[in-house]
């Protein structure tokens, strides 16, 4: 059993300048810097780590696969921002549409909080980009390299023809997947076939250029090199999250009453008579752990929660015959009080928890709502700031608008314009406008007013569009605000 460990920060004695004559045995600080030390996480077999990856392929499943799927005559998902315009399967997003975007974000927010208050960083062992790619990147390593063991040994050795091969192999492969993870990003902001097509023709753009080779190198330095060191020192998330936690979250914990003493023994051993816990100190724990850190010591800020280090300790205790969950999920309340599943599952779902689902069902219920509500176009009112109100033939006032008609459907749409607010306002420009699906259009309109119709000031007058047939059966309507300006 392999048990090389990261070795300990060097201690270097730090004598002041100014205070020389002073320096003794007793004069010592621990320095601030420590070289970072290549990790070898061993691989791991048990409950968590079949749900790790059922998170790993379908996320992947989604992300990779999303922008292949046609809706129609398109791609079903699609963010054309030189349009402005979003395509999520059967719906069309215009940038007037940002309050769904606001609703997304307080989902995801409150679903954060939701996971940190029940089971701490979920997210961050199960689902998080970083964890998931990190995950493909370690086992196309092990697949190349060989387990723990192996790898340490490959590193360790001098530079061989299969120590080389093996190293440009698993480099070849690691760029592989970044570049197809940055095609498959930009393929969400441009057709993906159309950059198939450009990129086999060397016809894509300097922005797609930048953003493939970006989110590819992103991916490739994050999950092949950086891995704990992101999840470490650059994820805002492991820093306040503790702030979310309290005595009735569920964590990574070790069970110090049970398990301490620990020491080796053997299978037939008695632990109680060499007075021992049930921890036989293989260290596999700390060797699977993705960042390194060792459970045994308690909770730390660096735990990701992934559950690796309980998947191996049951491993173990199989083994040797002890019963499972001396590394478990579990609460410090349910810990000090020893209390049954039953019992400890009951305070995980406190007001705190049940407040959190609440919310997060009402936004999610109101956003749908909003969805399902929703017309099928918009339109915007702007007026003419070159000539606000001018007298015409005939001695009629005139103001002039600009209408932006938005086709939200993926049908043409027949619209006729109205006006109403003043007595004998009427419309002069033609009330009838047809728009392309997903299109938008500028329309120009003139409203003319008798000239002793309305005293001289601002006057509120609404726009009516409606959406109809050909036969003239309405579809939809919408109204929009203005004023019109009747000068002295």
């Amino acid at each position: 059993m392999d048990s090389k460990e990261n070795p300990p920060r060097k201690v270097v004695p730090i004598v002041p300048v100014n205070d020389a004559s002073n320096a003794g045995d007793d004069v010592q600080m621990v320095s601030l810097y420590a070289a970072t030390q290549k990790l070898y996480p061993r691989t791991v077999h048990g409950i968590f780590a079949k749900w790790r990856w059922i998170t790993v392929f379908l996320t992947q499943l989604v992300f990779y696969g999303l922008p292949w799927i046609e809706w129609g005559q398109r791609q079903a998902v699609l963010f054309d921002l030189g349009a402005r315009r979003f395509y999520i399967f059967g719906l069309v997003l215009y940038p007037q549409d940002f309050i769904y975007l606001t609703a997304i974000l307080v989902i995801a927010a409150f679903s954060l909080f939701l996971f940190t208050a029940v089971a701490g960083r979920l997210w961050c062992g199960y689902a998080c980009p970083q964890t998931v790619y990190s995950e493909i990147f370690m086992w196309v390593e092990r697949k190349i390299e060989g387990d723990r063991s192996a790898r340490i040994r490959l590193d360790d050795a001098s530079m061989s023809t299969e120590k080389l091969f093996k190293k440009w192999y698993k480099h070849i492969v690691w760029l592989a997947i970044a570049m197809w993870t940055g095609f498959t990003f930009v393929g969400y902001f441009t057709p993906i076939k159309d950059l198939g097509m450009e990129f086999f023709l060397g016809n894509m753009s300097s922005w797609e250029v930048f953003w493939v080779f970006f989110y590819a190198f992103a991916t490739y330095g994050n999950a092949g090199f950086m891995r704990e060191q992101v999840c470490k020192y650059m994820c805002p998330y492991a820093r306040f999250q503790s702030a979310m936690f309290d005595k009735d979250t569920l964590i990574v914990t070790y069970d110090a009453e049970r398990g301490e003493p620990r020491g080796a023994r053997s299978k037939k051993a008695d632990p109680a008579s060499l007075g021992l816990g049930a921890c036989v100190d293989c260290s596999l724990c700390v060797q699977v752990c993705p960042t390194g850190i060792d459970i045994r010591k308690g909770l730390q800020y660096e735990c990701i929660g992934c559950g690796a280090c309980a998947d191996v300790c049951d491993t173990v205790m199989d083994k040797v015959g002890y019963p499972r969950g001396l590394v478990k999920y579990s609460t410090e309340n349910a810990m000090q009080n020893h209390w049954t599943a039953e019992q400890t599952w009951r305070h995980v779902f406190r007001p705190r928890v049940l407040i959190y689902i609440g919310i997060l069902v009402l936004v999610v219920a109101a956003l749908f709502t909003s969805l399902g509500l929703r017309k099928p176009f918009k339109v915007d009112v702007v007026r003419d700031r070159a000539s606000l109100a001018r007298i015409v033939a005939g001695g009629k006032i005139e103001n002039v608008y600009r209408l932006q008609i938005m086709n939200a459907a993926e049908t043409p749409l027949n619209f006729r314009l109205t006006a109403q607010g003043l007595p004998d306002l009427s419309l002069v420009t033609d009330s009838d406008v047809r728009v392309a699906p997903t299109e938008s259009l500028w329309v120009s309109v003139r409203l003319q007013l008798p000239y002793d119709a309305a005293p001289s000031g601002s006057h509120p007058i609404v726009f009516t569009i409606q959406s109809v047939k050909e036969g003239g059966q309405v579809l939809a309507e919408l109204q929009e605000k203005s004023v019109f300006l009747v000068p002295r």
